[in-house]
């Protein structure tokens, strides 16, 4: 199965980063544990290359059929280096026409990040597959279901703007979105500290809703 394919199959994306090399393994874990099989580690500090190879070391041994990406890739040699590292898919918050050309020579799929009708159609000129609506909270599920019908071959992923909510899963997926991603929000610990298991429970549920 391509990316794609397993995008489709597990539409919840966890986007996140740390620079506690043992706290990204043990969140890893517990989103594979809730039964997370794509996850965005995020290009957001000074040792995202060094973690993302721990991380993807780990993931190779125990974890071999999750799909481990990083995200925030605003450069083309952040793209080389990340490809050079092994990762599995590049997203970015923004689109560039070098980043589609260094995901291109490493046969790397790419979700780059577009706000408007315009962004969106050199997206589609790119051939790129998915479009991440960034940010999503400033678009909403209207804009989505505003430029849908002018892009039927393209697939679409809000991220920012999704909530840990079934409202919030539901009306974006009703909307037409392909898959979701989510970052703070899916890693607040709730106000119940009783509850040992909740990262693991809250993808599972959140999985069960987007599905």
């Amino acid at each position: 199965m391509n990316i794609l394919d397993i995008i489709e199959k597990y539409p919840v994306i966890p986007v996140y980063y740390n620079d506690d090399p043992q706290e990204c393994i043990d969140v890893v874990k517990k989103c594979y544990a809730g039964g997370i099989r794509v996850f965005e580690f995020v290009n957001r500090g000074a040792k995202a290359l060094e973690n993302f190879r721990i991380l993807l070391d780990y993931k190779n041994q125990f974890l071999p059929d999750l799909k481990l990406g990083i995200g925030t890739i605003k450069t083309a040699q952040q793209a080389v280096e990340f490809a050079e590292a092994g990762t599995e898919f590049l997203v970015s918050p923004i689109i560039k026409r070098e980043i589609a050309e260094v995901a291109k020579s490493y046969h790397l799929e790419w979700i780059p990040g577009c706000m408007t009708p315009t962004e969106i159609a050199l997206a589609e000129e790119l051939e790129v597959k998915l479009v991440k609506l960034f940010p999503g909270d400033t678009l909403g599920p209207n804009f989505l279901k505003a430029i849908k019908p002018l892009f039927p071959n393209l697939k679409f992923m809000p991220t920012g703007g999704v909530d840990t909510t079934e409202l919030s899963i539901t009306t974006w997926r009703q909307a037409g979105v392909y898959s979701v991603g989510l970052g703070s929000k899916l890693f607040a610990a709730p106000s119940d500290s009783t509850e040992v298991n909740w990262l693991e429970n809250r993808c599972s549920q959140l999985l069960t809703w987007a599905k």
